[in-house]
């Protein structure tokens, strides 16, 4: 049985790093010019732009393994 069919799949859109600047630039201006920009009708495009920006974030690097974090020495310095 294909169940593939029951799945709505999220829409996503691929905006290049130009275009979702542009995106977010133009939002931020236009929450700027509101006259009550906390109103609750603004929740929904708050919202997005935080799921914007969070996307564009960078992500953390995985940490090293430990083996490549040692090395030869015992990681005190000799004195001479």
């Amino acid at each position: 049985m294909d169940r593939s069919k029951d799945i709505n799949p999220v829409p996503t859109v691929d905006l290049t790093d130009k275009e979702h600047a542009a995106l977010v630039a133009y939002v931020l201006d236009k929450l700027r010019e509101e006259k009550f920009p906390h109103a609750l009708r603004l929740s929904p495009v708050r919202s997005a732009l935080t799921k914007l920006n969070a996307a564009s974030a960078p992500q953390p690097r995985p940490p090293l393994p430990e083996a490549s974090m040692r090395s030869g020495r015992s990681g005190r310095r000799v004195r001479s």
